[in-house]
């Protein structure tokens, strides 16, 4: 059964829904820089637990002003002043979020600009592609700041630059931009001009797809890898069974197979 989105109660969250089925969810507290406060969290849980019965096809994850985030909004966690069980509370709403981003099935492309800090690089770390600008840098500052991760950089963060690189990051306060930042794998892609305008571009290429099968492929391989090796094989052979037998993907194999679809070529 489809749903809707009801656009009006997202406050924090900017919400464009494009034609093509490609939806915007742009972080909308640029005085803060995009700091996530509870209330965001919130809204984010709220679009991503919806996206995937709604006919949302791709998502463009994207900051207003000159930041992506830069996580944590410290001044409402310094207000708070949160009893331990309270912040563990607040901790497990950001892995309902970014659990419900990197496992609901959805392509989610992350626009990067500017700071992506701390809580920020966390839920880039939850998109399934992300595109960096020529402004963008990446830190994980909870060393001199007196706190620890909690949204899951010591599950993904780690899983994208090694153990030793995220413990330097959280140790010393270490910057990475540029293109090293992307042969890091904290981006996939560096833009010279727009991160939306390319995050636009390859969500709209994803959009193309069959929905299940980009579902699988943003979903299972997430899943498999926290699976044994064993384990992970046998749901990988589950999975295509469903999705390599599905009927919509007929007419696009039988493209393919009198050789009117397009074929992969080199890259010149």
């Amino acid at each position: 059964m489809t749903v809707e989105i009801d656009i009006s109660r997202f406050k924090n969250l900017d919400l464009q829904a494009h034609d093509d089925g490609v939806w915007v969810v742009t972080l909308n507290r640029p005085t803060k820089r995009n700091a996530l406060d509870i209330d965001t969290i919130e809204e984010l849980v709220d679009f991503f637990s919806t996206a995937p019965r709604a006919g949302v096809k791709a998502v463009v994850l994207a900051g207003a002003g000159d930041h992506f985030c830069a996580g944590l909004d410290l001044i409402e966690h310094h207000d708070e002043d949160r009893s331990p069980a309270d912040f563990m509370h607040v901790c497990l709403r950001w892995h309902e979020a970014f659990n419900k981003m990197e496992y609901g099935g959805v392509p989610v492309i992350a626009a990067l600009q500017g700071a992506v800090v701390g809580g920020g690089l966390e839920l880039a770390s939850s998109a399934h592609v992300r595109v960096m600008d020529q402004s963008t840098y990446f830190a994980l500052p909870e060393g001199q700041r007196g706190l620890f991760t909690g949204g899951g950089a010591t599950i993904r963060v780690t899983d994208l630059v090694g153990k030793s690189r995220m413990i330097d990051m959280m140790l010393t306060g270490r910057v990475y931009q540029g293109q090293e930042a992307c042969d890091l794998g904290l981006a996939q892609y560096i833009v010279e001009g727009s991160s939306f305008d390319k995050a636009l571009e390859l969500a709209r290429r994803t959009a193309e797809n069959l929905p299940l099968s980009n579902f699988a492929i943003c979903s299972a391989v997430s899943h498999m890898q926290n699976m044994s090796a064993m384990d992970a094989a046998y749901a990988e052979a589950v999975v295509a069974g469903v999705v390599n037998t599905q009927p919509d993907a007929r007419a696009r194999l039988a493209a393919f197979a009198d050789k009117s679809a397009a074929r992969v070529r080199r890259n010149d």
